[in-house]
């Protein structure tokens, strides 16, 4: 099996995760904000798979017992999966009070 795709399928994951609610966000500006909680979930989905991925590639790390990777590596991953999922509960968020704010009136 190649681990390296772990990585790569984590930084696809956490591109959809903060695209779907871009497009969310530039469809109610069109007024076309149809399947909002759909596209919102779908994201989240995406953020919650790109973390399990960093999660099964370090657990790979450590069955291998390639320590020196793990201790180079793990900084990073806590910092930038910190920002993907702080990220992605914002921009979804922003979008469920615009979408929601919309429906209201």
């Amino acid at each position: 099996m190649d681990w390296g795709l772990f990585n790569l399928g984590s930084l696809i994951l956490g591109l959809v995760a903060w695209t779907l609610p871009v497009i969310n966000l530039v469809r109610y500006k069109n007024n076309d904000y149809r399947n909002w909680g759909v596209l919102a979930v779908i994201s989240i989905s995406a953020c919650a798979i790109s973390l399990y991925f960093q999660i099964v590639y370090d657990y790979h790390l450590v069955e291998i017992e390639d320590w020196s990777a793990l201790m180079d590596t793990s900084g990073a991953v806590v910092r930038v999966g910190g920002v993907l999922l702080i990220g992605t509960l914002l921009l979804n968020a922003i979008t469920v009070i615009v979408c929601l704010d919309r429906s209201a009136k």
